[in-house]
């Protein structure tokens, strides 16, 4: 299967697995869960949002930059297409961008791709291989992946001015698709600076026939990647949104206490995926190291199980068990307690919120708590220090201790540590907002129309 394959507009991707399309002799090898079969790919519904709404928090002349610079896509038909509507970063970004989206005057939609467990897994192998870590991907593996972007292919409709692609879950769709007239991004949100050469030399051959590549950070692009079709953007947090909208300091601590929580007591708080490159376990070591010197010390674990992370379930598993008996640590998840409400109290509430990631795309939790006002201790990985300065805004750490030995810091020194989250709250209002994020998608488009 590693012959070339041209697909319906022309566009060839040489020397990678495509499966070819030849009815059923290919639907017998290559065969899909019944769950795929006969159904299209999956329209998210939104709501209503306004970019009027932002004028208060982003500025009046940004908005108003923003609606000038978007007249001239009136009525464009833009698709995004990820892989899941519930979970992670992307979906959570895309819920408040198409409609704003929208609000602008552009006709923008989201669809989630189709997909069954062995697809997901291979996935999630992807994923964890382009940021450096080992996956050997097999036959059975490949065969999962390309078939389930064949059904998903076959299932998307034509008409739209642009498509723009998240991450490598859907990554063939355009060369098995064909382009149909409009034009196609690739947005890549994971930290590529280090991938598996084996993942990436199957990968790479897809991102051909797209028109534009967007990347957090220059570090993540690949050297054979061709930089005039390479955009650097990172994300933005939308601080109107459930999880980032203002609520009363009294409000946090009836809904922190509400969950178990003894809000006269100081609060550590880490908001992330169940995900290795989180660390979650270095953060309960580092919380153990703290609380030998802040006796009361109480640790909350918030974070959602993704629809497209069937490796997740294992992590909580071992969470679970490693905090078991422990009554000062409180794990919540999307299935108990850790709804956008509840996550935006805790951020709110703690006295330190800690990110210690080992490997991140951008980490967008990080805006999050600082739009909130309050310190962060975070990994220095991947997109973290574009959000973070270290000593100004909170610390960038690079192991257990170093994250212990800071966020004892920061619960000795309370004016310190207020300081710190005003600092921080003024950074992210002028980088990572919304409004920027639109302006920067706006112009890629235009730049390709």
């Amino acid at each position: 299967m590693s012959e070339a394959v041209t697909g319906t507009d022309g566009v060839t991707v040489a020397a990678s697995p495509v499966p070819r399309d030849n009815g059923a002799s290919h639907e017998s090898s290559m065969e899909v869960s019944n769950e795929l079969a006969g159904k299209g790919l999956e329209s998210v519904r939104v709501g209503d949002l306004s970019i009027e709404s932002y004028a208060a928090t982003a500025g009046r002349d940004t908005v108003d930059a923003l609606k000038a610079l978007a007249s001239d896509l009136q009525g464009a038909r833009v698709l995004h297409l990820n892989s899941t509507a519930y979970g992670g970063g992307v979906a959570e970004l895309l819920r408040s961008h198409v409609p704003l989206l929208r609000s602008l005057g552009i006709d923008a939609q989201w669809k989630t791709i189709r997909g069954d467990d062995p697809f997901f897994n291979v996935t999630k192998g992807f994923h964890n291989a382009l940021q450096g870590g080992s996956y050997e991907l097999d036959d059975a593996g490949r065969d999962a992946y390309l078939a389930t972007n064949l059904r998903n292919s076959r299932r998307l409709d034509d008409g739209y001015d642009f498509v723009v692609v998240h991450d490598p879950q859907p990554l063939p769709i355009r060369a098995l698709h064909g382009g149909a007239g409009a034009r196609w991004v690739w947005r890549c949100h994971i930290d590529t600076s280090a991938p598996s050469p084996a993942v990436w030399d199957f990968l790479r051959p897809y991102t051909d026939a797209y028109d534009a590549m967007v990347f957090t950070m220059d570090e993540y692009v690949s050297p054979d990647l061709p930089r005039e079709k390479v955009s650097l953007i990172p994300p933005a947090i939308d601080p109107l949104s459930p999880k980032n909208l203002p609520l009363s300091r009294d409000l946090c601590r009836r809904i922190v206490n509400w969950l178990g929580i003894d809000p006269d007591r100081p609060l550590v708080t880490q908001v992330s995926r169940f995900d290795p490159w989180k660390d979650p376990m270095g953060v309960i070591r580092a919380y153990r190291m703290v609380r030998e010197q802040a006796p009361g010390l109480q640790l909350a674990m918030l974070g959602h199980l993704a629809m497209d992370d069937p490796e997740g379930w294992q992590i909580y598993g071992q969470v679970v068990e490693a905090t078991r008996g422990d009554t000062d640590i409180y794990l919540f998840t999307n299935y108990t307690a850790a709804s956008s409400i509840e996550v935006n109290a805790f951020q709110r509430y703690s006295d330190v919120v800690v990110q210690k990631s080992i490997r991140e795309g951008f980490g967008l939790v990080v805006s999050e708590a600082l739009w909130k006002g309050s310190p962060v201790v975070a990994g220095r990985a991947g997109g973290i220090p574009l959000q973070l300065e270290d000593g100004r805004d909170g610390y960038l750490v690079d192991s257990v201790e170093e994250c212990a030995e800071k966020v004892l810091h920061l619960l000795q020194q309370p004016a310190k540590a207020r300081k710190m989250g005003q600092s921080g709250h003024e950074h992210i209002r002028a980088n990572f907002l919304t409004p920027r994020l639109l302006s920067d998608e706006i112009r890629l488009l235009k730049s390709l129309s």
